[in-house]
């Protein structure tokens, strides 16, 4: 396939036909709603800003279109659905992150259908699904990030159910969730970890407004639980299954981040091209300068090789296999481009991309986050050294 920053995908009509409406959804509807409303990326969002989008999508089949077709949607490929997130993540809207799922939607609750029961489907997760409910994952706290074993958040057995105590952090949706799938260490256990569904109206839980992250986006609480009560049907899955299910699809869930940031990414260059064509100095397209032309060389060919083998990855992952460390490799070499490929554009656009309110300037703190975000740089590099370096057999 010829290098594009428009890509398509004439071998899957279905995948062509899915693109072409979300690119036509994004620019026009999505992005009609937003200008009404006036948003920008550091608006705080509410729930009577974002659920119409949550609907619209579901009725255009866009919100939860990974899912299995028993729940409303299409069944995708990972590859498939990546083609999908990596076009949000490049259309420039802010509420991108609510069109597929992404923000407390169903591709944060779909991963636990399997473990769900039924009643807890039924409670929980299909109301996500169809736009009615909105969920958060709560693992982290301010001393356990990529050393999740080191939380303090403890349950305390109290008859069939626990008691709840603890402070998380970083709960993406936290602000507009309905309920949070929350992890916590069991009490007068070593090293036991549960995962449970939490109301977040649940006396003894209070959602908190969370530390506002160098991308300015208002979409983190903390969740603050003082002797929560959780009944026995809110166990996800078994106890000491916490860790399990908050990490298990870690290798799935490290791969798909990446499409998204590669979207951001494409999107930087994209407003970095136009921007050299149309900026005029010393009497002509500042795209005239070769000094401008190698950078862009350079931006875009970092944008290609990332894009590759984040695809090549995801297409092991189709095929059944467990690519464990190029996902390491793919979250290292995605999260570190794309912050060159921001860096960059700001650098071409000069004064233009230093103001606050630019969108290059806002890809470039958004797009710094992600070399720390779900597993720093430094945390991808020890899993590929470890993979290459220790034998299978002491492989932790």
């Amino acid at each position: 396939m010829s290098f594009t920053l428009t890509p398509a995908y004439d071998g899957n009509p279905r995948l062509a036909e899915l693109v072409g409406r979300l690119r036509e959804y994004l620019s026009g509807e999505l992005a009609d709603y937003e200008a009404t409303l006036g948003l920008t990326p550091e608006t705080p969002l509410t729930r009577a800003m974002i659920e119409p989008v949550w609907k619209r999508c579901r009725e255009l089949g866009f919100y939860g279109v990974h899912l299995p077709a028993e729940y409303g949607g299409l069944d995708l490929t990972y590859t498939e659905l990546a083609a999908l997130k990596e076009e949000v993540g490049a259309s420039g809207r802010i509420l991108y992150h609510c069109v597929l799922g992404d923000l407390g939607g169903p591709l944060r609750a779909g991963a636990i259908f399997s473990t769900a029961t039924e009643e807890q489907r039924e409670r929980y997760l299909l109301p996500v699904v169809r736009g009615e409910r909105a969920c958060c994952f709560s693992l982290t706290e301010t001393n356990a990030g990529s050393d999740v074993r080191a939380m303090r958040t403890t349950a305390t057995p109290d008859g069939d159910g626990w008691r709840i105590s603890g402070h998380k952090v970083f709960s993406s949706a936290g602000p507009i969730a309905d309920f949070s799938v929350l992890v916590a260490r069991m009490a007068g256990e070593d090293e036991s970890y549960s995962a449970f569904l939490v109301d977040l109206d649940s006396p003894g839980c209070t959602v908190a407004d969370g530390e506002v992250p160098m991308s300015g986006q208002h979409i983190e609480s903390d969740i603050v639980l003082d002797d929560c009560y959780v009944g026995p049907e809110q166990l996800l899955g078994r106890v000491g299954d916490g860790l399990r299910i908050g990490l298990g699809r870690v290798t799935t869930n490290r791969l798909l981040h990446c499409p998204t940031v590669l979207g951001h990414a494409r999107r930087a260059l994209e407003l970095t091209i136009e921007f050299a064509r149309t900026r005029q100095v010393f009497g002509g397209p500042l795209a005239a300068l070769q000094s401008i032309q190698h950078k862009i060389a350079d931006m875009a060919t970092a944008y290609y090789a990332a894009r590759s083998m984040t695809y090549d990855a995801l297409s092991e992952l189709d095929s059944g296999n467990k690519p464990s460390t190029e996902a390491f490799m793919c979250k290292l070499f995605v999260a570190e481009n794309a912050f060159r490929i921001a860096d960059e554009a700001v650098q071409i656009h000069g004064k233009a991309g230093l103001v606050r309110g630019a969108e290059v300037e806002w890809l470039f703190r958004r797009l710094r986050m992600f070399r720390v975000l779900t597993g720093s740089s430094e945390i991808q590099k020890n899993g590929i050294a470890k993979a290459l370096l220790l034998p299978s057999g002491t492989r932790r």
